[in-house]
C-alpha cells in the first residue's frame, strides 16, 4: 500500500447482488491506484449492535483512513440506517453521509468536511463542461440524503440559484424548463422528457433503473431518470447511463480516501 494513498474499509450487511457489484467496482478502483481496501461482509442475520461493533472497531483502527457502509443494509433484523451511518467517525466518513459532515456541508464549511461522492462527482462533471455555475439557475430533482439534498447545498454554495424539486412539486416540466443546470436523482425511469428542457442545458442524470428489454440476454437494460434520446436533442451537455455519474462517484470516493490519509499523516507528524 502507498501510505499517502490510504486504507479504506468497506462494510456490508447481507449479500445483495447490486451491492456486491458496487463493492467489487470500488475494490478494483482502489487496487488500481494503490489504496489498500478491506471488505467486511456481515450476514443478513446481523443485529444492529453487531453492525455497530464492527464499525466501532474500524473507527478505532488508526491504520484505516476511510470507512464506508454499503447501502442499503440487507438485514432481516431491524437496523437503523441513520444510526449506522452516523456511527462512522466523521474523520473517516469518506462517503460524507454522517450528520456531522452533512451539517458542515449545509452550512457551507466545504473545506472542513467530506462531501458525498455522487454530488461531488456531479460538480466535477459540470466543471468539465466549462459552464460556470455562478449565477446560473440550477434545478435538482430528488431530495435524498445521498444525492438530492447535498447536491442542492453544493450548488447553492457554488453561487447558483437553486430550485429543489420532489414528488410533491407542482408542474415539474415548467420547473425543469427554467434550468440552466439540471441534476436528476429521483429514481424513476426516464421521467424527464427532452421537450421539458431548456435549450443548451447541462443535464446530469444520477438515476439507475432497470427496465424490460427483450433484446438483451438478461431481459432488461439500465436507463437513467432522463429520457436520453429526446434530451440529447436539446441539452448542451448530458451524462449517459450507465457510464456517466457512476464512474465519477467511485473516483470521488478514492479522492476522499486519499485526502483522509493525508490528513491522518499530517496529524501524526505533528504529534
Amino acid at each position: 500500500m502507498c501510505q499517502a494513498c490510504g486504507s479504506l474499509g468497506l462494510q456490508q450487511v447481507g449479500d445483495r447482488d447490486d451491492s456486491n457489484l458496487y463493492i467489487s467496482t470500488k475494490l478494483k478502483a482502489a487496487a488500481e491506484i494503490g489504496i489498500e481496501a478491506t471488505h467486511v461482509r456481515l450476514p443478513s442475520t446481523a443485529t444492529q449492535d453487531e453492525v455497530l461493533q464492527s464499525i466501532v472497531s474500524v473507527n478505532q483502527n488508526p491504520s484505516v483512513h476511510g470507512l464506508i457502509v454499503q447501502l442499503p443494509l440487507d438485514s432481516v433484523r431491524p437496523v437503523s440506517t441513520e444510526l449506522i451511518t452516523d456511527s462512522v467517525c466523521p474523520e473517516k466518513d469518506v462517503d460524507g453521509l454522517s450528520c456531522v459532515n452533512a451539517g458542515k456541508l449545509s452550512r457551507g464549511n466545504l473545506s472542513d468536511c467530506f462531501i458525498p461522492c455522487t454530488p461531488n462527482g456531479c460538480m466535477e462533471l459540470i466543471r468539465q463542461t466549462g459552464v460556470s455555475v455562478l449565477g446560473k439557475h440550477a434545478v435538482v430533482i430528488g431530495r435524498s440524503r445521498i444525492v438530492g439534498a447535498p447536491m442542492r447545498d453544493l450548488l447553492l454554495w457554488s453561487h447558483a440559484t437553486v430550485t429543489s424539486c420532489h414528488s410533491r412539486t407542482a408542474d415539474l416540466p415548467a420547473q425543469v424548463g427554467r434550468a440552466d443546470i439540471l441534476v436528476v436523482g429521483a429514481g424513476r425511469a426516464e421521467m424527464v422528457r427532452g421537450e421539458w428542457l431548456k435549450d443548451g442545458a447541462v443535464v446530469i442524470d444520477c438515476g439507475i433503473n432497470h427496465v424490460p428489454d427483450r433484446t438483451t440476454a438478461s431481459g432488461k437494460r439500465v436507463v437513467g431518470d432522463v429520457h436520453y434520446a429526446s434530451a440529447n436533442q436539446r441539452a448542451g451537455f448530458i451524462t449517459p447511463v450507465p457510464g456517466g455519474v457512476g464512474p465519477m462517484t467511485v473516483a470521488m470516493l478514492m479522492q476522499n480516501t486519499v485526502h483522509s490519509a493525508r490528513r491522518f499523516l499530517l496529524s501524526s507528524s505533528q504529534k
